[in-house]
Order: structure tokens, then C-alpha cells, then sequence
């Protein structure tokens, strides 16, 4: 079993970077695929980001490829999302999840999540 705790959300500006990290308590971080969900008012929860745990194989959905960078850090059981030239469209609650999972594939879809954290509000203002 894990427990997930984001934070380093916030307010920023467009244009601006924020990092996001995800700590992990439990047994066999490592084994896990973590991954990065947000959801914005009134919308559905999407799919941002994921990392394997096997071979550290990422994938990045088209709306964040090239500005935002997913990575892990199995000795501190943490995961982190680099956010750079951040857009209003951004703005959301972005969950940490993690699953044992074959494929990375399989992390975009949400009923593939054992377990999840409690969210840290990013918000970029115009």
C-alpha cells in the first residue's frame, strides 16, 4: 500500500515554472508506475503524465509535451513534475497516482489507479 502527498503547487503567472513533487510512503515505490492526473473545474480528470518504475519509460500528454517534465527519485520515494511556460489552461488540481501497471499505456487511464493523493491546486493567472 502507498500513501501519496503532493504539494508545491500554486499562484503563478503565464509563462512561469513550478515543480510539483509527490512523496510516497509504503513498500516497493519502486515497482510502481506513477502518474500525473489533473482536473479543472467542471471538467473531467485527465491524464498529464507517467513514469515507469521498471525502466523509467514516460509518456506526456500532447497538451503538456515539450513544456512539462516528469521524473523520480526511487531512493527518496518521490516524484516530481516540472512545469515550465505554464498556460491559463493549466490551471487545475493535480493529483499524484501510482499503480502497478505493465505498460505505461495503461497509467492514462484512470481506472488503472490503486491509489491516489489529495491534490495541489496550480493556478495560473493571464
Amino acid at each position: 500500500q502507498l500513501q501519496l502527498v503532493e504539494s508545491g503547487g500554486g499562484l503563478v503567472q503565464a509563462g512561469d515554472s513550478l515543480k510539483l513533487s509527490c512523496a510516497a510512503s509504503g513498500r516497493s515505490f519502486s515497482w510502481y508506475t506513477m502518474t500525473w492526473f489533473r482536473q479543472a473545474p467542471g471538467k473531467e480528470r485527465e491524464f498529464v503524465t507517467a513514469i515507469a518504475g521498471s525502466d523509467s519509460s514516460i509518456i506526456y500528454a500532447d497538451s503538456v509535451k515539450g513544456r512539462f517534465t516528469i521524473s523520480r527519485d526511487n531512493a527518496k520515494n518521490t516524484v516530481y513534475l516540472q512545469m515550465s511556460s505554464l498556460k491559463p489552461e493549466d490551471t487545475a488540481l493535480y493529483y499524484c497516482a501510482a499503480g502497478l501497471l505493465v505498460s505505461t499505456a495503461q497509467a492514462m487511464d484512470v481506472r488503472n489507479v490503486a491509489y491516489w493523493g489529495q491534490g495541489t491546486q496550480v493556478t495560473v493567472s493571464s
